[in-house]
């Protein structure tokens, strides 16, 4: 049996722990801790004021794909106060998926500079619909984060397990044709 890993990264409060929750076949290994009131003035609660916890490591999930895959999902903290983590957890990873609230798209930029730079690891964004819908279309989105054609947006709810799934599935097709595309030796 085989086994990949992926990152799942993005801004704070876009859904990175929602996403490896739903998919993960063990209890996911989290590390949220209670926001204090010294994250006040760093995290912007605004479109998100139900959120008391955060990732400040990591998150990890496993997915059983088929009895050739196992897929380790490592997802990064989403501040840039923890961002001296993510070349660790980026390390090894086959692709990555940014998750984007598309409601906070400046939240997005750093994460997706992070993998234009590291053009090893291939990446697809993903829009989490919060409320069940976006107001923007794809192609607006793709606009505002000025990301080519070649890289893929797909909308989800990362609180659906198929939804989730259908992402990294994604992810797996687009790394699988880019790996198919590039020349060897």
């Amino acid at each position: 049996m085989a086994s990949t890993k992926i990152v799942i990264a993005g801004g704070f409060g876009a859904g990175k722990t929602t996403l490896v929750s739903s998919v993960s076949e063990i209890p996911p290994v989290t590390t949220e801790a209670v926001m204090t009131e010294a994250s006040i003035a760093h995290d912007d609660v605004s479109a998100t004021p139900d959120k008391v916890t955060t990732t400040v490591a990591m998150d990890f999930g496993r997915l059983t794909l088929d009895d050739e895959l196992i897929m380790y999902m490592f997802g990064t903290p989403g501040q840039t106060r923890f961002w001296f983590m993510w070349d660790d957890l980026v390390r090894g990873a086959i692709g990555a998926v940014v998750v984007v609230d598309a409601r906070r798209l400046a939240d997005c930029f750093d994460a997706i500079d992070y993998f234009e730079k590291k053009q090893d690891v291939p990446y697809i964004i993903a829009l989490n619909k919060f409320d069940g819908q976006l107001d923007y279309t794809v192609e607006q989105i793709r606009e505002a984060v000025e990301v080519g054609p070649e890289v893929p947006i797909v909308e989800f709810d990362a609180r659906d397990r198929l939804a989730s799934g259908n992402v990294l599935k994604r992810l797996l097709r687009y790394t699988l044709s880019r790996s198919e595309r590039e020349p060897v030796g």
